[in-house]
């Protein structure tokens, strides 16, 4: 069967993928990884597949209209977020008018949250997936070229031939032999797209995103991936399996400078952690990785992750006010995660780390705390951002319950240059606050003589890492140079 799984047409570099989908301020841009790993699948049940990245590209819908004219596609796979949906819903109903025998399915985290909303957008959606969707894209195909009933495949919302919307049982999570079993994502990657269109600003360039165990055990309100798509069981590829994808980048891309795993928390296994830094050296690999962390990793952990060639942990702080972390649900503690960078330091592991404003609690002397607290952390890189809902997320529940949204309408998630807009009032701070609060935490944070010689001093003692500190920095200096950021961060004196 002819498939096409098409990230579509949006603005340009627009992040599907990312956690919090929109234009990045610093540039980064995710692999589409969910619809690698569904097309490594797909191909090797036998289909015909082809991966279009339209954003990270910069492949346009009159493009993709004339690839669907030439080959024909029998099932089309959209990928839908909620700042983009009905963007994609056009494209959806474009692609269907084109081919109107073809079989058109809309997948992601906010059609999954949303299924029966998101197919009363359109008569031209014939189906929906919920959750993780290889083998449910996978078993739809089959069902759809052996003409099986639809009621058969797991965990899609569709269309019924009666003209009501149906749902099917949950696809069971995906477990270890069913994720070993899939096409390396790097393989796929270099079959369908152009490696060096992708970007993490924490991350050397150019980079392959990998996923190495799917499912987060912790809890977080605010974070997406496991409240929408892949759950809260934590199901992770074989150690042997993922080291055989590292030497299958080291010897096939010798131009990739790092390998990110994007697990929302590789480290929350920690026997298995330092079983897979065990193999890497075992096997005399030598390959830089980045990854995922909690703030609750340990001296040991972090220096055999060392020893194995890890550069980086992507860590999410969030606050420095312990009411708020126990708001979110995060199950860390202020002191731990002051222990957790001084060990990081003794391993010799930077750090990036997120802080978020907004969440439940957060007041303008909770925002103040935070930024002055992350001074004291000292971590290689930092993000300061607003709180971002998405359906399906406690956090949105919390903020739709509370009339905190100043929007519903998809659209208005973004800014018209596609970035984040922030749209949560709080009983305390405004959308107009949060946002410049942030903008005020970056330049208190980054403009630092002490951070500036520090950052220097890294260049010279570590020059792999001055390509992505100079970009990072020429990104930076963009909103230094422009006057709303200024007028922002005057407004933001009455935050702080």
């Amino acid at each position: 069967m002819k498939i096409l799984m098409l990230n579509p047409p949006f603005l340009f570099r627009f992040s599907r993928t990312s956690r919090s989908p929109a234009i990045s301020k610093g540039g980064c841009v995710y692999y589409p990884i969910w619809m690698g790993y569904a097309t490594g699948v797909l191909e090797k049940a036998g289909h015909d597949v082809k991966l279009i990245d339209a954003p990270a590209r910069g492949t346009t819908l009159e493009e993709v209209i004339e690839l669907a004219k030439e080959w024909k596609p029998q099932l089309i796979v959209v990928d839908s977020v909620t700042a983009s949906f009905n963007n994609d819903v056009k494209v959806t109903e474009t692609l269907k008018d084109l081919n109107p025998n073809a079989f058109t399915l809309m997948v992601g985290t906010h059609v999954g949250a949303l299924p029966e909303l998101s197919l009363r957008q359109s008569k031209k959606i014939d189906a929906v997936a919920r959750g993780e969707y290889d083998f449910i894209v996978r078993d739809l195909a089959e069902a759809l070229e052996k003409k099986k009933p639809l009621e058969n495949v797991l965990g899609i919302t569709y269309w019924g031939e009666d003209g009501k919307i149906k749902f099917t049982p949950n696809m069971p999570p995906i477990e270890q032999d069913g994720l070993d079993a899939m096409p390396f994502a790097s393989e796929v990657y270099n079959r369908h797209l152009k490696i060096r269109d992708y970007f993490y600003p924490s991350v050397l360039y150019p980079e392959v995103t990998i996923i190495t165990g799917r499912g987060c055990k912790f809890r977080c309100t605010f974070c997406k991936w496991p409240q929408t798509l892949t759950g809260h069981s934590y199901r992770a590829r074989s150690v042997k399996n993922v080291v055989d994808e590292f030497e299958w980048i080291s010897k096939n891309l010798p131009y990739v400078k790092d390998i990110m795993i994007e697990d929302d928390t590789l480290t929350q296994d920690k026997q298995r952690t330092i079983e897979l830094c065990r193999e890497v050296i075992n096997r005399g690999l030598k390959v830089t990785w980045t990854c995922n962390a909690r703030a609750d990793v340990d001296l040991e952990t972090m220096q055999w992750m060392k020893k194995a060639d890890c550069r980086l942990m992507c860590v999410g702080f969030e606050s420095a006010d312990q009411t708020i972390l126990n708001n979110i649900k995060k199950g860390t503690r202020v002191e731990k995660i002051e222990q957790f960078m001084v060990d990081s330091k003794k391993a010799n592991l930077l750090v990036h780390g997120c802080f978020m404003m907004g969440n439940h609690g957060e007041t303008k002397e909770t925002i103040k705390k935070t930024v002055e607290w992350a001074k004291k952390l000292e971590p290689d890189t930092a993000q300061f951002f607003p709180l971002m809902v998405y359906p399906g997320t406690e956090a949105f529940k919390w903020a739709t319950d509370n009339n905190y949204l100043s929007t519903k309408k998809w659209d208005e998630w973004l800014t018209p240059e596609g970035t984040h807009n922030t749209i949560l009032n709080t009983e305390h701070l405004s959308a107009k606050e949060l946002v410049a609060g942030c903008d005020w935490a970056r330049k208190e944070f980054y403009m630092r003589p002490s951070y500036i010689f520090n950052r220097f001093k890294l260049m010279v003692t570590q020059p792999r890492e001055a390509p992505r500190l100079i970009m990072g920095a020429k990104t930076f200096a963009k909103y230094l140079l422009d006057i709303n950021f200024w007028k922002k961060s005057a407004a933001a004196k009455q935050v702080s």
